[in-house]
């Protein structure tokens, strides 16, 4: 993956979009006001992804969903959309604006084919799976959970990923497919790692055994 990575990004590293997390985040805070405005027009209406609405035509959905402000009070959605653009520019800025976009770009494929095989699909599991990268790169990173407790990013991403898993286990079909397929960016970039260390722990564990009954003899 690795490798795969370096040759396109010395044939197409110009064509990437900088600070894409910010223009993201704008989108959801236009979209956010917009609606807020005016109610009647359901702007966010128009740009969640529908398969049905893919089939009569309505190619934007393709890309527009990931404008999606998150739905809840404004005082989380202001702290929502500065965590996005929080993680996603220190993930841009660990890898460079070319990976970050490739990994949000798969991301984006991922919630596509959710929606063709489910009917519907949002912005949400996407978000959570570059969370999730954040956690990876910057695990002992502390954050003020409700404000006033500090709690390193590594154990919000254990929670939020028992969380995933009960989901996954209690939940329809739609939402499994649905949590799978927002996760591919993630073993793409992350799962040749976790396999190597795998790997290499088990070596050192029977290497230790080994060792233990050797000397026992």
């Amino acid at each position: 993956m690795k490798n795969w990575l370096y040759r396109l990004e010395y044939k197409y590293g110009r064509k990437a979009i900088p600070n894409l997390m910010m223009t993201v985040v704008i989108g959801m805070a236009l979209v956010y006001v917009a609606d807020l405005l005016n109610p009647t027009i359901n702007l966010a209406g128009y740009l969640y992804l529908s398969r049905d609405a893919l089939l009569r035509g309505q190619v934007w959905r393709l890309f527009t969903f990931i404008f999606l402000p998150p739905q809840s009070t404004p005082v989380f959605i202001v702290l929502s959309l500065y965590f996005y653009y929080w993680i996603g520019g220190s993930l841009e800025s660990t890898w460079g604006s070319f990976r970050f976009n490739m990994y949000y770009l798969f991301g984006v494929i991922g919630a596509i084919i959710s929606c063709l095989i489910t009917g519907s699909a949002d912005n949400y599991f996407l978000n959570m799976s570059l969370f999730f990268a954040f956690a990876v790169l910057y695990p002992d990173m502390q954050v003020l959970l409700f404000f006033f407790i500090p709690i390193k990013v590594k154990w919000l991403a254990l929670l939020d990923a028992v969380l995933f898993l009960f989901s996954f286990i209690t939940g329809s079909w739609p939402v499994r497919i649905a949590i799978v397929m927002s996760l591919v960016n993630f073993f793409l970039f992350f799962g040749p790692d976790f396999i190597k260390r795998i790997g290499n722990d088990s070596k050192y564990w029977r290497s230790r055994a080994q060792f233990r009954r050797n000397n026992r003899r």
